[in-house]
């Protein structure tokens, strides 16, 4: 029994017990009520107590939940931040690279049918590189060669329908100024998890130049194989003009030594050959291929810097030099338009070079042969 309960008793006990004379009937049962009153009190306090214990113990322990919560959702913001910075640093590394990149991006919206394109992607094509934002399908697909267009169509649709992860595909562009660019495009479909591609993304690359060596390594090598002197100067020009694209072509030696005049071995212009011809370095930009023994290329503006080729906008002058390291000639191109870069294919240059120079140094010796060789018996 608690200390309190014992406590009531003993006062109820000492006033009915030991003082009946002083307690009527009535007071008896009242002190007996108080008896009551006070074990009720007592168990009142414990039960209270006992509330008191267990609502503390239930708030700390919501306290410490609260706690951890707050430790969790920390924990949370904390690797979300890590993650959107994270998020945030990729995307700049992959638009640094992008920019540096010389592909050309574009972006598919299936649903709008509406295709985003990047600045590097419009500037291949010589277009303006400002604004932002979609435009229609149907303006992408005007930039697309139209003889390409209905292979690039059939080759879209053949990649969404077979669930394939890669996109490849050759096709040309067509150039603000009216040449032609060969692209590679490589891609993928974005798709839903039921695998209905709702997104395609892409790169086009550039491969106008390598296009370029192949079709003059093709021509020039099936139009030479063969032929030798004369005819081998003929064929060489010829496939080149045609491979190139040039308005003219010729191949040369020098005349005299040190060099101040040149003789053409071959001309091909106006889609023909045309008749042999001499003339003077001076005032040519031959003659920094001759003098230099290097390439000399001049995309545009030849008629204004050298007067003896008004009428060409293009130059690209290719030395032909001997085992020895003599300059024995050159090959040139002149175009009435502008030339590209992708004329510049050095390599397919230095394979024809060579065997030039081969043909001109084995006719010389033909020709000193024959000059020494003893006349007829009279």
């Amino acid at each position: 029994m608690s200390p309190t309960v014992l406590a009531g008793y003993v006062i109820a006990l000492c006033v009915v017990g030991f003082v009946p004379a002083l307690v009527r009937p009535s007071f008896a049962t009242v002190g007996l009520a108080a008896v009551c009153a006070a074990v009720g009190l007592a168990t009142l306090w414990r039960a209270s107590g006992r509330m008191r214990s267990a609502d503390a113990s239930r708030i700390a322990e919501l306290e410490r939940e609260a706690a951890r919560q707050c430790a969790d959702r920390s924990a949370l913001m904390e690797a979300r931040d890590a993650a959107v910075a994270e998020l945030q640093a990729a995307e700049e590394r992959y638009l640094s690279a992008l920019r540096g990149s010389q592909d050309g991006l574009w972006e598919w919206d299936i649903a709008s049918d509406r295709v985003e394109l990047s600045p590097r992607w419009k500037s291949m094509l010589g277009r303006e590189t400002g604004g932002t934002g979609s435009s229609p399908r149907a303006e992408w697909l005007s930039c697309v060669h139209p003889d390409d267009r209905a292979a690039l169509e059939a080759a879209l649709q053949a990649h969404l329908a077979s669930g394939e992860t890669r996109f490849d595909h050759e096709m040309r562009l067509l150039h603000q100024d009216g040449r032609v660019r060969w692209v590679l495009s490589r891609g993928t479909a974005i798709r839903r998890a039921s695998g209905a591609p709702y997104r395609m993304v892409g790169l086009d690359t550039d491969v106008t130049r390598l296009k370029r060596m192949e079709t003059v390594l093709d021509a020039v090598a099936h139009g030479t194989s063969g032929a030798f002197g004369e005819r081998f100067f003929e064929t060489l020009v010829q496939h080149f003009a045609r491979a190139l694209e040039v308005s003219m072509a010729f191949v040369t030696e020098c005349a005299d030594q040190p060099a101040t005049r040149l003789r053409t071995l071959a001309v091909w212009a106006d889609d023909g050959h045309q008749d042999n011809f001499e003339y003077g370095l001076s005032g040519t930009p031959c003659e920094e291929v001759i003098q230099g023994g290097r390439i000399c290329f001049h995309p545009e503006g030849i008629g204004r810097l050298y007067p003896a080729e008004a009428g060409f906008e293009g130059y690209l002058g290719l030395p032909i030099v001997s085992s020895a390291g003599q300059v024995l000639g050159h090959l040139a191109f002149l175009h009435r338009q502008p030339l590209g870069d992708e004329v510049l294919v050095d390599s397919i240059y230095r394979i024809f070079l060579s065997r030039a120079a081969a043909e001109i140094e084995r006719i010389r010796v033909l020709t000193q042969l024959e000059r020494a060789a003893p006349g007829p018996d009279l």
